[in-house]
């Protein structure tokens, strides 16, 4: 999910990539001096050193864990309950059969755990202070998976080009090597059935990707047939979407961040054109597409700058922009659900 807590900023005001706010607030050796806010104020100043970024006397803030904990044993319950109306069972009858909904809850709250503790690790090895995961329960009937996914909140400032760019990408890579276990794994138990014709189905979208997997697990239906997708397959298919929507090149979304890592103030054109194109999509495919594009306009097309926005990046970290432009193209998908 997107990283929330930095303010953007008009990138403008940048010089060399970085803004004036940044200039005042470093120090003859490039250093900064700048307090970072967290919930109880600002902290004691932190020296950042000019190579990693990590802090040489770092004052951790502590965040409580109570609604993090919460929160994710409600997400817990409502993509079990989702689970289990996947396998045609009624929970609230029997509570036994709440039990058939794991696989699908496990599959999918790995996805997202790995996603958000790749940005979670990543952050923390570069210094930068984040929060616990938040998963966000949702509904599971009649069409609900349990929930609307998850988030960390960054808390300081990201000040060098090269953590920016690792902690977006860390999260949508992560998640995106557990799909491809799940989908594997998934379409193997998963049957090909014969759909009979004048059927009303929604049917989801094949990015390049899922039908890559299909392919080695041999499961390409024929004419008139289609997969029925098991429970950890659909999860693994929800982690390939959720995948696409992450790496939107939008504003703050984990795309919006590889995108200004590696280009800079193009970053601000490049959100708003991927915008137009949402309500492209929209008018010519699904009209989910709408929804994001209004929920990125609002959230907003700026970026904070970073300090050292004049240094290229090297050629480990071009690597992996390129690796996560590659993700975001194999996951899209124009039209993700269908109706036939």
């Amino acid at each position: 999910m997107p990283l929330e807590g930095q303010d953007a900023g008009p990138d403008d005001s940048v010089f060399s990539e970085t803004s004036e706010e940044y200039r005042g607030a470093l120090d003859g050796n490039g250093n900064s001096n700048l307090p970072v806010e967290t919930s109880s104020g600002p902290f004691a100043q932190r020296e950042i050193s000019p190579e990693t970024q990590l802090p040489e006397r770092e004052q951790k803030p502590r965040y409580p864990l109570f609604v993090p904990i919460l929160l994710f044993i409600f997400t817990a319950l409502t993509t079990l309950l989702a689970g289990a109306v996947q396998e045609g069972v009624n929970p609230f009858q029997n509570p036994v059969a709440l039990f058939e909904g794991i696989p699908f809850a496990a599959t999918l709250l790995l996805i997202l755990f790995c996603h958000e503790m790749g940005h979670y690790l990543t952050a923390k090895r570069y210094g930068v202070s984040v929060t616990p995961p938040y998963f966000i329960p949702g509904p599971w009937f009649p069409y609900g998976i349990g929930t609307f996914g998850a988030f960390i909140r960054i808390k300081s400032p990201i000040f060098k080009k090269e953590a920016l760019l690792d902690i977006g990408a860390a999260g949508p890579i992560a998640g995106f090597v557990v799909s491809i276990l799940a989908v594997g794994i998934g379409l193997n138990a998963s049957e090909i059935v014969r759909i009979p014709s004048g059927t009303a189905l929604i049917r989801l979208g094949d990015p390049l990707i899922f039908s890559l997997i299909a392919q080695v697990v041999g499961k390409v239906p024929p004419e008139g047939y289609d997969i029925a997708l098991n429970s950890v397959a659909f999860a693994g298919w929800i982690g390939f979407f959720v995948t696409t929507l992450n790496l939107l090149p939008i504003g703050q979304l984990d795309g919006g961040h590889i995108i200004y890592a590696l280009l800079g103030r193009k970053h601000r054109y490049i959100s708003m054109a991927a915008i137009v194109v949402l309500v492209m999509l929209g008018i010519n495919g699904w009209s989910g597409w709408y929804l994001w594009a209004v929920l990125t306009a609002f959230m907003g097309v700026n970026h904070p700058p970073v300090m050292d926005g004049h240094v290229p990046l090297d050629f480990k970290h071009r690597l992996v922009g390129a690796v996560s432009l590659l993700i975001f193209i194999v996951t899209f998908m124009p039209n993700p659900f269908m109706m036939d």
